[in-house]
């Protein structure tokens, strides 16, 4: 059966199927929530690590959900932080200039054993690793996860105009990237 997130809500809210409603809230969007924070941050276990952070936190502040935006997209600002907070403090702890974080990424990219892109993926790959964090945030919800602006505007909590220059300005990097090469 295809739950509705708000069907998902119900079994949570009611005590004798919380279980069962968390488990339904899991299943239809955990892979989604690993790749949100995969691409951000490129390294499986650091993923596999902020993706169950992202889900406790969910579950913890479930009844905070009004439902005046949609459950994902409540979820995805939860892994988008989560995200961000744990490049921040990556930075922060190895003293790290960004530029320096961004290579760091490139070289996890390259030796990571569950990375299974061709020549192709990866040069893309190593092309959005080179936009601004916000940049390569707004790019690959849109290009991988194909939300609509508005969508995004939502998830990030900016304006639909500031996406769209966010995500042409990335767009034109990663060509500029792609023909240098």
């Amino acid at each position: 059966m295809n739950w509705t997130d708000e069907d998902i809500i119900e079994k949570i809210k009611d005590k004798k199927t919380v279980d069962y409603g968390f488990n339904l809230l899991m299943e239809k969007y955990q892979e989604k929530v690993y790749w949100v924070i995969r691409r951000m941050v490129i390294d499986h276990e650091s993923s596999d690590d902020i993706a169950q952070e992202t889900f406790v936190k969910v579950w913890k502040n479930l009844d905070k959900f009004k439902g005046e935006s949609k459950l994902y997209t409540w979820i995805y600002r939860i892994a988008t932080n989560e995200a961000l907070t744990h490049l921040r403090k990556k930075k922060r702890r190895f003293f790290l200039p960004i530029g320096d974080v961004e290579n760091e990424l490139v070289s996890t990219l390259e030796a990571d054993t569950y990375y299974s892109g061709d020549e192709i993926q990866l040069k893309l790959q190593k092309a959005i690793l080179t936009l601004p964090e916000k940049q390569r945030l707004v790019f690959n919800i849109k290009y991988f996860e194909e939300l609509k602006f508005r969508e995004i505007a939502e998830v990030l909590e900016v304006t639909v105009g500031s996406l769209k220059a966010q995500y042409h300005h990335a767009v034109k990097k990663i060509e500029k990237y792609l023909k240098e090469d």
